[in-house]
């Protein structure tokens, strides 16, 4: 018999228990804060839309408050977590809390910016607190590394989120709006209040819908256009034929290129989007070539 078969998810006493059993202690530079609130926990699982047939891939699972909830709902979690103890607890975790679900869990004792393949089924959501200090190289690999991520629906630092989900002319707008965007579109799903977490941190945080998309047709490769991104932001304040002149090759190769993509000379990069980046990539190419 279950005995938390009324309440499987973790709420603060039984996170802390759970941690000291295990020597463990929150820390800053894995980027730790574990949510601690089951009404948050199935906040996140019911707007992340899991299905039955979802293979869910959770980042950072930590204590596995949002495992958890995500092994209630999809048939199978995969759990990446960087921190060996926290790893090795998060099975005996399960098994307490939800022992018929057990068998849904694969744990991984890895870091999540190197991962690579992903054993058994593809995940098709990713669902995860992703730690703020790595949250945009990590949500960017992962898009990358699994094009069986469909969705996904990510905990980040307030402020991240809004970079992420900008579109052109904002001022938040940027290298991680236009990388997110060669990949998926992106919304906020809502704020999570500081005090769900353990420790709280000492930031906002808040929730971002993403959901794949095609690319941008162009014979320019993705890295090609993502430094071109990286070049047109790390000036920002400057038009674009004079922050791309060094890419280019010159002030006037830049203006041809820009002018071949059908982007203005004068306007900076936060005026365009993922599009006329990647035409740009293509164009510049072409210029370079000729000249």
């Amino acid at each position: 018999m279950n005995p938390h078969a009324g309440e499987p998810l973790l709420g603060p006493a039984d996170l802390r228990r759970i941690a000291a059993a295990h020597g463990i202690r929150p820390t800053k530079r894995l980027g730790q804060n574990f949510v601690v609130d089951p009404n948050t926990v199935r906040r996140i699982t019911r707007t992340a839309e899991l299905g039955p047939e979802d293979v869910v891939l959770e980042v950072g699972p930590g204590l596995g408050s949002l495992t958890l909830g995500l092994l209630q709902v999809a048939a199978r979690v995969v759990a990446v977590e960087i921190d060996g103890v926290l790893a090795g607890a998060l099975p005996a975790t399960v098994a307490e809390r939800l022992p018929d679900r057990v068998g849904r869990l694969e744990v991984l004792t890895a870091d999540a910016l190197a991962l690579g393949d992903v054993p058994g089924p593809a995940p098709t959501t990713l669902v995860a607190n992703l730690p703020y200090n790595v949250a945009v190289p990590v949500l960017l690999h992962l898009l990358a590394t699994l094009p069986s991520l469909q969705r996904a629906l990510v905990m980040v630092q307030s402020e991240v989120a809004d970079r992420i989900v900008a579109g052109p002319g904002s001022r938040t707008y940027g290298v991680p709006s236009v990388k997110t965007a060669w990949w998926a579109s992106a919304t906020r799903a809502g704020s999570v209040p500081r005090p769900v977490f353990w420790p709280a941190p000492n930031v906002d945080s808040a929730l971002v819908r993403l959901t794949r998309r095609p690319p941008p047709v162009t014979t320019a490769s993705r890295a090609e256009v993502f430094s071109l991104v990286d070049v047109a932001f790390a000036q920002r304040r400057k038009s674009l034929r004079a922050a791309l002149a060094g890419w280019a090759g010159s002030p006037a190769q830049a203006e041809a290129a820009l002018r071949a993509a059908g982007v203005d000379p004068a306007a900076r990069g936060e005026a365009i989007d993922v599009e006329a980046f990647a035409r740009l990539a293509e164009a510049g190419r072409a210029v370079r070539l000729t000249t």
